[in-house]
């Protein structure tokens, strides 16, 4: 099992590498691919992948994912209230097949899974994107390394017993104060590169910082909803991790993070 974890592993890094690295056309085609796999994941977890509810939240994705590709950010509140209504009314023309719970979670499937990993997209599209993108990662994977390698030697004191025993407020902590530590030492060598960052240090150490934080709200968030309808993993897409949602949960939550720190704080 360590074994299979540990090569799909390494051919994730290296696929991100390539992928993010190079931007454009296929990164925002393969960020459509992982929110739409996604997406399908947590439907099915809800029953509902294949009812018309679910149906429509697929589409709404493509929606969305033009406006991102022609528009950008421009009309997105109004694919929010068009999507709204898209659901709501099916809810009440086909009343009482569907039950109130699942349109909810027909609505918040598409910002959960879709509309957050779009990010990864549109961090990269930005200004010094090339190098801002890779807060993501290390943000996240950075916050997970440390917090593990603190809550092992000095956790005492239990995060969420309920959803992750294991996971401690040292851990937690030392996780983004790590992430930020990570944060500053990439700026201290692309820093230099980044026309468009002011104070690039304090900026990366900042945004992974926030990033961080809320990272672990992902992690946890995922495991919550997994707790609730009694799964292990969200699919078997990725061997030895899991499903889109098991390896990307707390990266659903730092590319939009990176995103809007790096707005306000470049």
């Amino acid at each position: 099992m360590f074994g299979k974890r540990l090569v799909s592993g390494i051919i994730l890094v290296i696929f991100a590498i390539l992928i993010v690295g190079k931007g454009g056309g296929i990164l925002y085609v393969v960020a459509g691919l992982i929110s739409m796999m996604g997406l399908f994941e947590l439907y099915r977890v809800m029953g509902m992948e294949k009812n018309l509810l679910g149906l429509t939240g697929y589409g709404i994705v493509v929606a969305y994912y033009g406006l991102v590709w022609f528009e950008g950010q421009q009309y997105v509140t109004l694919m929010a209230i068009v999507a709204l209504m898209a659901l709501m009314a099916l809810y009440v023309f086909c009343f009482p097949r569907y039950k109130t719970e699942e349109v909810a979670i027909a609505f918040f499937g598409v910002f959960y899974v879709a509309v957050m990993p779009s990010y990864l997209y549109q961090v990269r599209d930005m200004a010094d994107g090339l190098y801002l993108v890779w807060l993501i990662f290390i943000s996240s994977w950075g916050c997970d390394t440390c917090a593990y390698c603190v809550g092992v030697l000095l956790g005492k004191h239990k995060l969420a017993p309920a959803l992750s025993p294991k996971k401690t407020i040292e851990g937690a902590l030392g996780g983004v104060l790590g992430a930020a530590v990570l944060g500053f030492l990439y700026a201290c060598l692309f820093g230099p590169k980044m026309a468009e960052v002011a104070q690039p240090r304090m900026a990366c150490a900042g945004a992974c910082a926030i990033a961080a934080v809320i990272s672990q709200v992902g992690d946890l968030a995922a495991s919550a909803i997994k707790r609730n309808h009694g799964i292990k993993d969200y699919g078997h897409v990725i061997p030895g991790h899991g499903g889109i949602l098991d390896r990307f949960d707390s990266m659903l939550f730092t590319a939009p993070a990176i995103y809007f720190a790096v707005t306000f704080l470049r």
